[in-house]
């Protein structure tokens, strides 16, 4: 076998390993959660999340640092108002999301799980619901606070600091 021969069998077996490699590659929700993981400040947690609410939370928190209320929208697991608590929680909490939040997970979280965001910048504390969809399974946000009132309205129950994460019915 020649030189050139074992060159070019290199070169197609190489091209054949990468063709193969780039069908088991990372799907792009993969790289587009690393790099909104890499442009975005840390999620400083609290609590007992799963890993589909922690992965909603984080992605809601991003969303409201970028003010996109669409791409929060998109996050709901019922569209019904979905558009308008969007843009109600961009307005509200957009500029305090850009600085340190911490989110405090309570209760059990296998198919919803409270959370409850605390936003250091600004001191506002918020409420939110991560849960699975009914329709396709997925994890998304409870959405339905289409009046600034009721989406700004701090939670009567959760403590005016993180660290205090457990079940809302157990006497917390």
């Amino acid at each position: 076998m020649t030189p050139t021969t074992r060159l070019t069998r290199l070169t197609l077996a190489a091209a054949a390993t990468g063709g193969l490699l780039t069908g088991c590659a990372a799907p792009d929700d993969s790289l587009a959660y690393q790099t909104d993981y890499s442009n975005h400040r840390p999620l400083r947690v609290v609590g007992y999340p799963s890993t589909g609410s922690l992965e909603t939370v984080q992605k809601a928190v991003w969303r409201l640092a970028d003010g996109d209320a669409d791409a929060l929208a998109a996050l709901a697991v019922d569209d019904t108002q979905a558009k308008a608590t969007a843009r109600n929680w961009v307005k509200a909490f957009g500029d305090a999301a850009k600085g340190e939040v911490t989110a405090d997970f309570y209760d059990e979280g296998s198919v919803r799980q409270v959370v409850v965001l605390y936003f250091a910048k600004s001191g506002q504390i918020k409420e939110i619901e991560a849960r699975i969809g009914e329709k396709d399974d997925a994890w998304g946000l409870t959405l339905a606070e289409p009046h600034l009132a009721e989406a700004t309205a701090k939670p009567t129950w959760a403590p005016s600091k993180p660290g205090h994460s457990g079940s809302r019915t157990s006497g917390n």
